[in-house]
């Protein structure tokens, strides 16, 4: 029973008693009769104001509960007059005032912050309570290769390649560093927040291919600039004298002349080989800018096949040109681009050694060239230290020519990637349309 209907029901009661009474005096005692009806009256009147005034607050209250309920925080109350209701509308009111403030605030600075995490260049991942993914932005997406439906509802360990084994072993504030292909280098950071009362874990992934890079090219430019330097200092000043040296051969016998001859021309083919040698490495910290203008990549392609031809003949090696005859220009430095395609193409005979195949694609839509080989694969180990200044596999090797194709790529604007495909063969693929 609701408390209204109690005061109703005393009302009722009181009122029927003393309309019984004021009764029994209307035969007995006219003039107690009367007064005792101007009572009732006067009873009735007050019953009425006490109704009003106690089902008025209840009203209120009422419809100030289903306003909060339905969330809405505009709905305020007019003072009607009267002390006690006054009071009990300026708390609501000021109640209410609280409320939309505290939730416009919350909506902007949750609108702001999720404006910041989709326009953040870092990848950010925020797991549910389970630890899967639920949501990320932008930059995770691009990192992870998968669009934000394919990464939903996957735990951070399950991702391919190797994003699943670093995150799975990533504990909260121990950042790792992971490398992929020997290029793309990132950071991982894992920490948690509260979510009504409950512990959430984020992971915010960090690209650091573009800074470890100029680090890089900043300390071993300024080392090979020194010993440059000195080198060809040294070199130049003792070929003078060794050719100077020449003159003094007819003053040999004939016998010693042959060795005197033969040691000196060893001696300079040697200092001109270490020149060579250096300047190789000189060339990586000179790289000029490129200069792009409408280039035939076809064309280009083709005379690199042409001047490989004799050494692949000789290997039995095979190339395979999967592209229209027809051009495809592109905007690029040909000189740069074609020094870089020739590296590719000699780095692939080379894994083949003997007997293979190596295979050259191209698309229009979207720009890309892709060369294959069917070499053997490359093993992790390798593929975590490609691109590495001064790392080569190859015995002689001096470790600069995948460091310059980087380069080049890189001054040109253009993302690529080199692994081992799921089909064995060993793959070069470069997008030319600019990031």
């Amino acid at each position: 029973m609701t408390l209204r209907t109690k005061f109703l029901l005393f009302v009722v009661i009181i009122h029927a008693v003393l309309i019984a009474l004021a009764a029994q005096l209307r035969t007995t005692n006219p003039v107690l009769f009367l007064a005792s009806e101007a009572l009732l009256l006067v009873s009735i009147y007050l019953t009425v104001q006490l109704y009003q005034g106690f089902v008025r607050p209840f009203q209120l209250i009422a419809a100030g509960t289903t306003a909060i309920q339905a969330k809405d925080f505009s709905m305020k109350f007019v003072p009607v007059g009267q002390q006690e209701m006054d009071q009990l509308i300026n708390v609501y009111n000021q109640m209410i005032d609280a409320l939309r403030h505290e939730r416009v605030s919350q909506h902007e600075k949750s609108f702001l912050l999720e404006r910041l995490i989709q326009a953040s260049p870092a990848g950010i991942l925020l797991l549910d309570f389970d630890g899967r993914i639920e949501e990320v932005n932008a930059a995770a997406e691009r990192f992870l290769g998968q669009s934000a439906a394919a990464l939903h509802g996957q735990l951070p360990a399950d991702l391919p390649g190797p994003w699943g084994t670093a995150l799975a072993a990533l504990a909260e504030n121990q950042p790792q560093s992971l490398r992929l292909s020997g290029l793309q280098t990132y950071r991982a950071h894992a920490a948690h927040f509260l979510d009504r009362g409950f512990t959430r874990r984020f992971i915010v992934l960090e690209e650091l291919t573009q800074e470890l890079i100029q680090q890089e090219k900043q300390a071993y430019g300024k080392l090979i600039r020194m010993m440059s330097h000195e080198i060809n200092n040294s070199i130049g000043a003792i070929n003078s004298i060794l050719h100077s040296f020449y003159h003094y051969a007819p003053q040999l016998s004939p016998d010693d002349r042959p060795d005197y001859t033969q040691a000196l021309d060893v001696s300079i083919a040697r200092n001109t080989q270490l020149a060579n040698f250096i300047a190789n490495f000189a060339r990586l910290v000179r790289l000029p800018p490129p200069t792009p203008q409408p280039t035939d990549l076809h064309a280009l392609l083709r005379s690199i096949c042409r001047l490989l031809q004799p050494q692949s003949e000789e290997r039995h090696i095979k190339w395979h040109m999967e592209f229209p005859t027809a051009p495809l220009f592109l905007s690029l430095d040909a000189q740069q681009m074609e020094q870089a395609l020739l590296n590719i193409a000699k780095n692939a005979l080379e894994a083949i050694g003997r007997d293979g195949n190596i295979w050259v694609r191209t698309t229009a839509q979207p720009p890309t060239v892709v060369i294959e080989n069917d070499g053997p694969p490359l093993t992790p180990e390798v593929s975590q230290r490609l691109f590495t200044p001064f790392f080569s596999t190859k015995r002689d090797g001096q470790g600069i020519g995948l460091t310059l194709i980087r380069d080049i790529l890189l001054a040109h604007g253009f993302t690529f990637q080199l692994q081992t495909e799921a089909e064995g063969r060993t793959a070069f693929r470069i997008n030319l349309l600019q990031a």
